[in-house]
Formats: structure tokens, C-alpha cells, sequence
């Protein structure tokens, strides 16, 4: 029989899930998964009824890191390079995507697992859900998942992870910020869906200018940061949508968003 999808895409109503599909291998991020979740996040992203996209996990596990088996001995350097040029150009995708993009957590994320959540603009975890950075432990050092964990979490707590290799659980990630919600299991999909129909009543133009110009002055200095968003703030005006919004509010009604 053909080989199941290693990703599954489905959209509606502007929420556009993309669910890892490969729980026999623990969701490895594999090159040919890597290949096939870039391509379901840059499928058709311009499109206006595009409005958030989620990312999600079949299986217990939801996401292991790289495949282990790509980068042993018997593979060269240079596939070894491939391997993680392509994974850091998804995780930087994801922040340069028009839209939001939710991890939608259930289960472990280990490895470059724990740092494709981190790469997300929020996360949604159960209660069972648990995140660890263990490349130490096999002797392959978490380098490249300590670029978002660390830019996500307090630096000593980032470390303490890198340099033990131990799990976080969901409460502690909530507490550290690399999550932004902890919800009981049976509630998971409720709650990145309620967050998701919240997004989609917000024009998406608005919406991708906010959130290129959040990660831009996000490594500026203050005074950089504020002369950037100001003149951000501005050009926000002259969007259609940003003429709407305020038009609706003094109007006092419902916009009507051109997106």
C-alpha cells in the first residue's frame, strides 16, 4: 500500500492544521518531513482566506527532533548540512509567515521538537505534554533548539534544559514562557480553536504587519525599536483596514475587514 502523508493538511473557516503524521518514528522532523511541513506552510499562504495555522501531532509523541538515523556515520557532511539548513529555514518560516502560527502540543517535544514550539508565535499544550532539549546525553549538544529556546525562555532556565537534557512539564513551560496556555487534554482542541476563531475576526493585513514588525523590533535596541514602530504605527493608518477599523469604532459597529 502507498506510504501514508508524512504531514496531513486541512483548512476551514481561515484555520489551516497541518498534523504530523508519523507516529511510528515519533514525528522525527526527517528531511522528507522537513520538506513536506514547509511545503504545507507555504501552500497557497497568500491566499485571503488564509487566516491562522495550527500545527499538530497524531500519536503520543509530538514531535522527537531530527531523525537520529540521518545523521549517523553513514551519511556525509554534507547531508548532515542539509539536514539542518532545511530545519532552520522552516523554523525561521514560521516567524516570517503572514499569519500566526499555534503549536498545538499533546505529548513530548523533544529536541528540535521542543524547538519547533518554540519557533511557534504561541502554544497551546495538555497537561501531559513535556519539553526537553537532550541532544547532550547521545553526545549531539541541542545547538541549533537552543537559538528559539533561548530567545523564549529565561537564559538559566534555557540552559539548565541544554546542559541536563531534563524535561520540562507543560506547568513549568507555562511558567517559563515557552507555552502560552495549559489546558486539561480533552480540552486541547477546544481552546487552539477558540484562540484560532479569535484570530480569524482580525484583518489579516493588520495582523501580518503587527507580527513582522513584533519579531523585527523584538532584537532592536529601545530607542531603534520605538522610531521603527512608529513610523510602523503610521503606515498602519494608511491600510485600508486600518481606515475601517477606526471608521467601525467611531461608527460604533461591527468592520468590514478588506484583509
Amino acid at each position: 500500500p502507498p506510504a501514508e502523508p508524512l504531514t496531513e493538511l486541512r483548512q476551514a473557516g481561515g484555520v489551516r492544521t497541518i498534523v504530523l503524521n508519523n507516529p511510528r518514528r515519533r514525528n522525527a522532523l526527517s528531511l522528507p518531513m522537513l520538506q513536506s511541513l514547509r511545503r504545507d506552510l507555504l501552500h497557497d499562504v497568500k491566499s485571503r482566506e488564509l487566516r491562522v495555522i495550527v500545527i499538530a501531532a497524531e500519536g503520543p509523541v509530538f514531535c522527537s527532533g531530527h531523525d537520529l538515523k540521518e545523521l549517523s556515520s553513514e551519511d556525509d557532511v554534507k547531508h548532515h548540512s542539509q539536514v539542518f539548513e532545511l530545519c532552520a529555514e522552516v523554523m525561521t518560516l514560521i516567524q516570517k509567515l503572514p499569519v500566526p502560527v499555534i503549536a498545538k502540543v499533546n505529548g513530548l517535544a523533544t529536541a528540535a521538537g521542543c524547538q519547533l514550539v518554540a519557533s511557534c508565535d504561541i502554544a497551546v499544550a495538555s497537561e501531559k505534554s513535556q519539553f526537553a532539549t537532550p541532544g547532550v546525553n547521545i553526545g549531539l549538544f541541542c545547538s541549533t533548539p537552543a537559538v528559539a529556546l533561548g530567545r523564549s525562555l529565561p537564559r538559566k532556565v534555557a540552559l539548565e534544559m541544554l546542559f541536563t537534557g531534563e524535561p520540562l512539564s507543560a506547568q513549568e513551560a507555562l511558567m517559563h514562557g515557552l507555552v502560552s496556555k495549559v489546558v486539561p487534554e480533552d480540552k486541547l482542541e477546544e481552546e487552539t480553536m477558540k484562540i484560532s476563531q479569535k484570530i480569524c475576526e482580525s484583518s489579516k493585513s493588520v495582523l501580518a504587519l503587527g507580527k513582522a514588525t513584533f519579531y523585527r523590533q523584538i532584537t532592536q535596541d529601545l530607542d531603534t525599536a520605538y522610531k521603527m514602530t512608529t513610523k510602523v504605527m503610521v503606515d498602519n493608518l494608511t491600510l485600508r483596514d486600518g481606515q475601517e477599523g477606526i471608521e467601525a469604532f467611531v461608527q460604533k459597529r461591527k468592520p468590514v475587514w478588506s484583509h
